[in-house]
């Protein structure tokens, strides 16, 4: 594998999921000799939520497979499965839907296997056009692929978990500078303290069925006017 590529694959803050799972997959079509394509595939759970392949006609190998209930990526995401080799898709009975499909798109042989990690899984498939051309005693480099496409996987899910949390701490921080400045106004409006404006606003969104937050930007939108008897936020208007 070139060491470029490799540099890419690791570079989790530029690279995309689908840009990443691109590289894997052209990667891995160069890994092994008797390869002339490859197919990556994201799952969560046993749905996959994202296909990278080098054809654009092996994508289609996936969906025959989810259809039928059976196939040999299916078999490569169970737990402790070993690489599923399928030799001979013209003599292939163990998977007829799926062998069917391959031949189809001139595929006569393939070499399926997955890497499970805690947020999914990641499985890689070597497709080549001759029958036993691709041999799984020499799957060593693209069964080192396929680990490091369980890395790429773990990395970007906890670049977006981060990437979530510090979005939410910032969404968070605004809204309390929001409130304590509605407070501020209702403290300076009506004399009140900030546990009673605070209070104002939670009657207002109570009646009106909306946001705290929504009651204070409009006070400090439009500022604020007492409405009698009412003991709280009446409709803004602009002074």
């Amino acid at each position: 594998m070139p060491g470029s590529d490799l540099t890419e694959l690791l570079d989790f803050g530029a690279a995309s999921d689908a840009r990443s799972l691109h590289q894997l997959a052209s990667a891995a079509a160069q890994s092994m000799a008797g390869c002339c394509a490859a197919k990556v595939v994201l799952w969560t759970g046993s749905e996959p939520v994202l296909i990278a392949a080098t054809h654009p006609d092996l994508p289609r190998l996936v969906d025959v497979q989810l259809a039928a209930g059976r196939g040999p990526v299916l078999e490569a995401l169970a737990p402790g499965a070993e690489p599923v080799s399928c030799p001979d898709t013209l003599k292939n009975e163990r998977w007829p839907e799926y062998a069917a499909a391959a031949l189809l798109v001139g595929v006569r042989c393939s070499l399926s296997f997955a890497q499970l990690a805690k947020t999914g899984a990641i499985s890689l498939t070597l497709f080549g056009v001759r029958p036993r051309s691709i041999d799984p005693r020499r799957a060593q480099p693209a069964e080192m692929l396929g680990a490091l496409g369980g890395a790429i996987l773990g990395a970007v899910s906890q670049y977006d978990d981060a990437r979530r949390t510090a979005s939410q701490l910032k969404d968070a921080a605004e809204a309390r500078a929001v409130v304590d400045q509605a407070k501020g106004i209702l403290m300076h409006a009506f004399g009140c303290t900030a546990d009673e404006a605070l209070a104002r606003m939670r009657q207002t969104s109570q009646r009106r069925n909306v946001r705290a937050l929504d009651v204070a930007k409009e006070i400090v939108a439009s500022g604020v006017k007492t409405q009698p008897g009412g003991g709280g936020v009446g409709r803004t208007a602009a002074h």
